[in-house]
Formats: structure tokens, sequence, C-alpha cells
């Protein structure tokens, strides 16, 4: 079994509790992918200065916000880990040059959870978090993916965990369904576009050249995750944008498939 990449926004910490077409995208797409073996998730919520993957028997729920509805606190996400994956992992990691240290305390903060709550709400599959090195940019977040890529035809589903657009100034003030503004679509156009068609330099330039890249993104914790997930997909990936749609005016909640053209091929044939 090979699953493809996925890169998916996962927007406030309220999703689960917010009627919106994310979150009903995020609770049926679990159903069109094979079950997963394990699952992977590289969150935006986790910065390292090295590369470090979580280790424990069974992940604890880490509500790393303030200031939510009391429901919000009250979910759990319970999956268990799988230590001998994230031992495997980081030896992949450091086979292809990169340090990767293990965390065998930390669980799943709300870049994971809040998703997977969504997707596979019995929390079931084992779950693995890795981190992301904002300071080390685009490149270094696909040459991960790229190091990690042979993990999907093992039946780990890996999903970079961030958000298509994230300019928190703007955020109050909007209701859930609020429209997006040009300066957010302009951006996230430009950048479907560029991955449609594996405009590898561009992507990984956008910071410079993409429109109101800096505004959709004045640091690039969240765009990264996107960028692991591309290079999990493959040296040749093909992108696949599953679902677009905003919430809070200026939260573009895409999601993207990653995958080689020879597997969609083969899928399309089966």
């Amino acid at each position: 079994m090979t699953l493809p990449s996925l890169f998916l926004s996962h927007g406030a910490p309220t999703l689960p509790l917010t009627d919106t077409p994310a979150r009903t995208f995020l609770q049926n797409v679990g159903a069109t992918l094979e079950r997963p073996k394990a699952i992977l998730v590289i969150s935006a919520h986790w910065e390292t200065e090295v590369p470090t993957v979580n280790a424990v028997e069974r992940n604890e729920t880490i509500h790393d916000f303030r200031g939510f509805p009391r429901a919000l606190y009250d979910l759990r996400y319970p999956a268990p880990g799988s230590p001998q994956l994230a031992a495997r992992i980081a030896e992949q990691l450091q086979a292809s040059g990169f340090a990767c240290n293990i965390d065998r305390k930390r669980g799943l903060d709300h870049g994971a959870w809040v998703p997977l709550l969504l997707m596979y709400p019995q929390a079931d599959i084992p779950v693995l978090q890795l981190s992301v090195q904002t300071h080390l940019g685009p490149e270094h977040h696909l040459r991960i993916g790229r190091a990690l890529a042979s993990l999907r035809q093992e039946g780990v589903l890996i999903i970079g965990s961030g958000s298509f657009t994230h300019d928190l100034s703007e955020f109050r003030g909007h209701e859930a369904n609020d429209a997006a503004p040009a300066w957010v679509n302009g951006f996230a156009d430009w950048f479907d576009a560029a991955l449609s068609k594996g405009d590898m330099p561009a992507l990984v330039d956008y910071r410079r050249i993409a429109p109101y890249a800096t505004k959709n993104h004045p640091t690039e914790e969240h765009l990264l995750p996107l960028y692991a997930a591309l290079g999990a997909g493959g040296a040749t990936a093909a992108a696949t944008r599953l679902h677009a749609s905003s919430t809070y005016s200026v939260l573009r909640m895409d999601v993207y498939a990653f995958q080689p053209k020879s597997e969609l091929a083969q899928a399309k044939v089966a």
C-alpha cells in the first residue's frame, strides 16, 4: 500500500467545533484513503533547532492555546505512538545527513490532533510528530520530506499540517465563514499555480516573488510543513488540490495531496 503525502491547513483550534467547509472536508477525507498503518505529522506548532521526532507509547493531548471555549479543552486525542517507527525515522534522517533527536515525552499539539480528530476520530492509528526548523526555510524541509518518502510505500500517511495563509494580525473581527480578501486569494492562487506546474525554483523562492507573501506569512512556520509534504511525495511529485476554502477571512484552508504521476496513473487503472 502506497499512500500520498498530504498538506492540510488545520485552522483555528476551534475547527472541530465550528461548522465550516474545511471541517466537513476533513471529516470525510479519511474515508477516501486506504487506512494508514501509522501517521507522521510535521506540525507548524513544534519548532526545534534540529529535526525531532516524538517516541511515546500513548500520546497526550497538548492544548497549546489560551482563551478558547471550555469545550475545546475537554477534547482529547489519545492515539498510540510508535517508538519503533520513531527510531526508524531518526535513522532515515541521519542516513540522509540530518541530525535528528528523539523526544520521549511530547504528545500531540493542536496542529496534529485537531485535524486527526476529524479525519480519524477513533484515535486508533499510531501517530508520531516531527518538528520544523523555521530558521532553515523551504529547501531544508523539501529535503526532509524526500528523506522520508519511502515510508509512504509502507502505509505511513505523511501529513504536513500548517496553514495555506496565516496572518493572525488580521484575524479578529471576522466570522468563521467570511470571504477571503484579494490579498489572501492572490497569494493562494499564485501558490496553487506554482504547485500545479511543479515550479520548484519559484516555490522555494516564494517569499521574494509570490504576491503578498510576507503579508500572508509574517513568519514561515505554517507554510514549511507544505514543503515537507511535497518532498515526501517524491522527486517527481504531482500536486492535487483536494480542497480550497477560507475561515475567518484570512486563513485559507487548502489541502493538497502529493505523489508521483506514475502512482496517480496506477490508481486510476485500479
